[in-house]
């Protein structure tokens, strides 16, 4: 009897072509799609809906049984809850990675396990081996390791990812050349339960806005911000200064949240909008520890998805990590995950907590 393989479906092609290439290796496949978030569209359309749809569409054609499973309390217990909270402390988090750990490789993969699955699968551009080693995807342009960081080694010893090996190009063409219904869905952007609706009027439904100054490096107002919250380090757009300064311009630098302030100051290049050393906290490791308490790891790091690897020095200390970047890092943000790299393996990473040099290297 071959092995059953539980694959995570979203609706888009990537996820349909990893049960399609399952299929085709002659595993026992079973599609599942798993309802996080209940949000309807600008249009009033639930865009759930419209997935489960596009999934039963794709396990007809492909030939597989399918199931929908309902996440939305396990979502908001353990992802949302914590995005509210960071938002409410003036950081910018990063969902997506907590939903992976929680949601993808707890949950749903218990669930997995409950169906008679031997693995789970999904569409992400991974890769592993059997050692349970994670690993860059070899498309360059679509590597989800970033978002993966939080998975630990036994989650995925018990996970396949089919498409790990392949470009984006070659996963459509196959989508194409089996007619799947999904071979041309535009892929999914922005926060995975906000999309590309309005960001700020999102949150003012779950968050009181306290409006207050911004003002530049010398403390002159400048301008009125909406709501800390709304803003993050580095933004330019939505900024609504006008009229004063040299004409450049303004772009985020920093929060006083004991004041209610926006720091902003004009030029992309600002000084303080660069540094090379943080602090970050809640670090996780894929596998063993590559370093213990006191000792200093050469290592490559990313601030941010799609950023190119940079050099660092990351130090424990008092369960911390301390990241000397070799060179200044522009809008390194509090909130966002600081992952490490030894060349395409993942080995981990952490939770960004403060900048602690700003302006004293550019």
């Amino acid at each position: 009897m071959s092995e059953r393989i539980v694959v995570g479906m979203s609706g888009g092609v990537d996820s349909s072509v990893a049960a399609l290439l399952l299929k085709e290796q002659g595993y026992d496949v079973v599609g599942v799609f798993m309802k996080n978030w209940d949000e309807k569209d600008p249009n009033g359309v639930c865009t759930s809906e419209e997935d489960w749809r596009d999934v039963r569409d794709v396990c007809d054609r492909i030939g597989i049984p399918y199931y929908s499973v309902n996440f939305e309390k396990e979502y908001w217990d353990r992802v949302f809850s914590y995005f509210l909270k960071e938002y409410r402390a003036g950081r910018t988090p990063n969902p997506d990675v907590l939903c992976n750990r929680e949601i993808k490789f707890r949950a749903f993969l218990d669930f997995a396990m409950n169906l008679g699955a031997a693995r789970m699968a999904t569409g992400h551009f991974v890769r592993t081996d059997g050692e349970g080693r994670l690993l860059k995807g070899t498309d360059p342009n679509k590597d989800q390791s970033y978002f993966l960081y939080m998975v630990h080694r036994e989650q995925l010893r018990k996970s396949m990812f089919p498409v790990g090996g392949m470009t984006k190009a070659e996963v459509r063409a196959v989508a194409e050349k089996h007619g799947l219904p999904v071979s041309q869905k535009k892929d999914s952007t922005g926060v995975c339960f906000i999309g590309e609706r309005n960001f700020k009027k999102f949150l003012s439904e779950y968050l009181p806005a306290q409006p207050g100054d911004m003002v530049d490096p010398d403390g002159k107002v400048v301008g009125r911000h909406d709501g800390l919250m709304y803003y993050t380090l580095g933004q330019r757009r939505g900024l609504g200064i006008g009229g004063c300064g040299d004409g450049r311009s303004w772009f985020v630098i920093g929060k006083d949240l004991a004041g209610n302030r926006l720091l902003v100051a004009q030029g992309e290049d600002h000084p303080m909008l660069y540094s090379t050393l943080s602090r970050a906290e809640d670090v996780t490791w894929v596998g063993d520890a590559p370093l213990r308490e006191g000792e200093t790891l050469r290592c490559a790091v990313k601030y941010r998805y799609r950023q190119p690897d940079q050099e660092a020095e990351v130090t424990l200390r008092d369960g911390e990590l301390m990241i000397r970047s070799l060179a200044p890092q522009r809008a390194v943000t509090p909130g966002q995950s600081a992952v490490l790299y030894d060349g395409e393996e993942c080995l981990g990473g952490a939770i960004v907590t403060e900048v602690l040099d700003a302006g004293a290297n550019h």
